[in-house]
């Protein structure tokens, strides 16, 4: 049991951590190491207006809460938040994005969305990473008291590429201020605290999940199809 334990946590470090070890390690072997210190100054500047921070606040906070509140008019109880208290949710924030899901954003949309969507264009290179990204997490589904083992895969898949869209809108809004994706990922994650869209149970109806990934999936998609129709209309 103890063996067990200790594999599930050292695969739960590789799948929060892995994607930012990999851009590291990628950004010193192939850039050489002086670009490293290049790429986190870069990463972790915040100067980016306030107009990003409401649009990540607000997409995600809305469509959590539409999420949250619409199954009750369906009959479905109200799922309690996870959180203690709504007073530790800006801790929680700072938390879960240093430590549960923003940090990924170094590896995902730091380093490797650029190349994507310079080789393959907006719509085809963030549906490339949202896949990859969430085959990355397909361990979690067999790790006993993970939250993925109660959630479908291929509603989760939906879910990663339409954040994948979005996160990459965010990140372009700030100016290539590549901590906005990062706090974007954090924030998204803490909000399923706040507004729960999982019932952590096997055998029963998942109706805000599904609700839930299939919004941000047409977030995601309507906020692509903008920016390729922009780009075009610039290009022609």
């Amino acid at each position: 049991m103890i063996a067990s334990s200790g594999i599930d946590f050292f695969l739960m470090l590789i799948g929060a951590f892995g994607p930012a070890v990999g851009a590291i390690f990628s950004i010193y072997t192939i850039e050489g190491k002086g670009t490293i210190k290049i790429f986190f100054k870069q990463f972790l500047s915040m100067k980016f207006s306030w107009k990003v921070w409401l649009a990540i606040f607000l997409v995600l906070g809305i469509t959590s809460i539409i999420t949250w509140v619409i199954p009750e008019f369906l009959g479905e109880d109200r799922l309690p938040m996870y959180l203690p208290s709504i007073y530790v949710f800006p801790i929680y924030i700072l938390i879960v994005t240093f430590f549960g899901g923003g940090q990924e954003e170094i590896g995902w949309r730091g380093y490797i969305m650029p190349y994507l969507e310079k080789k393959y264009g907006l719509i085809i290179g963030g549906l490339i990473l949202g896949i990859v990204w969430a085959i990355w997490h397909l361990p979690m589904w067999f790790l006993p008291g993970s939250s993925q083992m109660y959630m479908n895969f291929f509603g989760f898949m939906l879910g990663a590429i339409g954040y994948s869209y979005f996160f990459s809108w965010i990140i372009k809004a700030s100016g290539n201020r590549l901590f906005s994706g990062l706090v974007a990922h954090g924030v998204a994650n803490a909000f399923v605290a706040l507004f729960p869209y999982l019932i952590m149970s096997e055998g029963v109806k998942q109706t805000r999940m599904w609700l839930y990934y299939i919004l941000i999936l047409v977030i995601g998609i309507i906020i692509v199809m903008t920016r390729t129709y922009r780009n075009r209309k610039t290009s022609a």
